[in-house]
C-alpha cells in the first residue's frame, strides 16, 4: 500500500470497508440504547439504573467507536500520511490496548462455554445483557481489529518501517539511555507486581477481590486474569529487551510490537476498570466496589504501560530525528514513501468502550469479553 498515493490499493479499500460496516452493530446498539431503547437489555439490569450516566457514557463510547472509520481513513489515504505521528499513533494505542484483550479472550471463552465451562458460580448475578449482544458486539470488535490492525500494520511499514528494522545489537548508543534503563526497570517491576496479582486471582484465590467479584466467579473470569498476567510479561519483556537490550540479536520490531501490544493492554484495561467502577458505584451495592489491591493493579497497570510507552517513543523518536538529520539511515533495504520493507507484526485496534462490572474492558452497556 502506498500512502502516498490518493487511490489506495483495492485490498486497502476492502479492508477500509470491512472495518466501518465492522462498526455497525455497536454503533446501532448504542445509538438505539441513548434513544432510550432497551432491546439486547434484560428486565433487572443495573444498566437501567442510571439512564442519565449511561446515556452520557453511550455517547463517548459511540464517537470512540466512530473514530474507528476515521482511523481507516487516515491510514489509507495520503492526508494519514501527513498527519502528525502522535496524532495517529496514541488512538492506536489506546485501541490495541482496549481491543487486544477481547481478541485474545473472546474465542478463547467461546471454547469455554462449547464444552459448557463459561458460567460455573455465575448464576446468582443479576440479569447484564441478552446472550445475543455478546456475540454481535465482539464478533464486529473482532472484525475491527483484524481490518484495522491489518492496515496499521502496512501503514507502519511505509511510514516508519526504516525505524523498526534492524535487530537490538545494531541500534546506537543513546544519550537518554540512562534515563530508559532506569524507567524500564520501573516498568518491568510493577508489571510483575500486576501480574502476580492477576495471576493469584486466575489460580483461583479470591483474597483482595470484591464481594460481587467472589459470588462471579468463573471460568470466564479465570481466563481474563491470565490474559492480563500474558500482557504483564510481555511489557515488561519488551521494554526491557528495548532499554537493556540483554538479548542483542533479538529485532527490534518484535520488541517494540512486545512493548506496545502488553504495555497499551494494561494501561487500557485498567483505565477502562477503574471507569467502570465509577459508572457503576452503587452506594446501596458497596460489594461492587474495587477493593484496594484490585485498585493497585489497575493503578500499577496504567503506570506501567505510560513508561513502556515512553521508553518506546523516546528511543523510535531519537531514531527519527537521527535520519532527519542527515545520520545513517537504519540497516535494511531503502523505503520510500509507501515503498516496501519488512512489516512489523499487526495489532488489533479498535477502541471500545468502558467496562460492566466487574468484567472486562467494553463499552458501558456492552457486553465484557467474559460473561463471568
Amino acid at each position: 500500500m502506498d500512502v502516498t498515493d490518493p487511490h489506495p490499493s483495492r485490498t486497502a479499500r476492502a479492508l477500509r470497508l470491512v472495518a466501518a460496516v465492522a462498526c455497525l452493530p455497536y454503533l446501532s446498539l448504542k445509538t438505539a440504547w441513548i434513544a432510550g431503547s432497551t432491546v439486547g437489555i434484560p428486565a433487572g439490569s443495573e444498566l437501567l439504573e442510571k439512564r442519565g450516566t449511561m446515556a452520557a457514557v453511550n455517547s463517548l463510547t459511540v464517537l470512540m467507536d466512530a473514530a474507528v472509520i476515521v482511523l481507516a481513513f487516515a491510514l489509507t489515504q495520503p492526508w494519514g500520511r501527513r498527519t502528525p505521528a502522535w496524532l495517529v499513533a496514541l488512538p492506536l494505542w489506546a485501541a490495541t490496548g482496549l481491543l487486544a484483550p477481547i481478541v485474545v479472550g473472546f474465542p478463547l471463552q467461546a471454547v469455554i462455554a462449547l464444552f459448557g465451562g463459561g458460567s460455573a458460580g455465575a448464576g446468582d448475578g443479576e440479569p447484564f445483557l441478552d446472550e445475543w449482544v455478546f456475540t454481535v458486539v465482539y464478533t464486529g470488535f473482532g472484525v475491527q481489529a483484524l481490518a484495522l490492525g491489518w492496515l496499521f500494520a502496512l501503514y507502519v511499514r511505509d511510514r516508519w518501517g526504516h525505524l523498526l528494522r534492524g535487530r537490538l545489537a545494531g541500534l546506537p548508543p543513546s544519550p537518554t539511555g540512562p534515563a530508559q534503563r532506569v524507567l524500564a526497570v520501573l516498568a518491568a517491576v510493577v508489571a510483575l507486581l500486576v501480574a502476580g496479582l492477576h495471576l493469584s486471582w486466575a489460580l483461583g484465590s479470591t483474597a483482595g477481590l470484591s464481594g460481587h467479584l467472589v459470588g462471579q466467579r468463573s471460568a470466564n473470569l479465570r481466563v481474563n486474569e491470565a490474559i492480563q498476567v500474558v500482557f504483564a510479561l510481555a511489557a515488561a519483556a519488551g521494554v526491557v529487551l528495548v532499554a537493556h537490550r540483554p538479548r542483542p540479536r533479538t529485532r527490534l520490531a518484535a520488541a517494540v510490537a512486545l512493548g506496545w501490544t502488553g504495555g497499551a493492554a494494561l494501561a487500557a484495561w485498567s483505565g477502562w476498570m477503574l471507569l467502570a467502577s465509577l459508572v457503576t458505584e452503587n452506594p446501596v451495592r458497596g460489594d461492587r466496589q474495587p477493593t484496594q489491591p484490585m485498585n493497585l493493579a489497575y493503578a500499577g497497570g496504567m503506570i506501567t504501560g505510560l513508561l513502556v510507552l515512553a521508553v518506546g517513543a523516546t528511543l523510535l523518536a531519537e531514531r527519527a530525528a537521527a535520519v532527519s538529520a542527515g545520520g545513517p539511515r537504519p540497516a535494511g533495504r531503502a523505503v520510500s514513501a509507501g515503498g516496501p520493507g519488512p512489516r512489523p507484526p499487526a495489532v488489533p485496534a479498535s477502541p471500545t468502550g468502558p467496562a460492566g462490572p466487574a468484567r472486562g474492558p467494553v463499552p458501558a452497556g456492552s457486553p465484557p469479553p467474559g460473561r463471568g
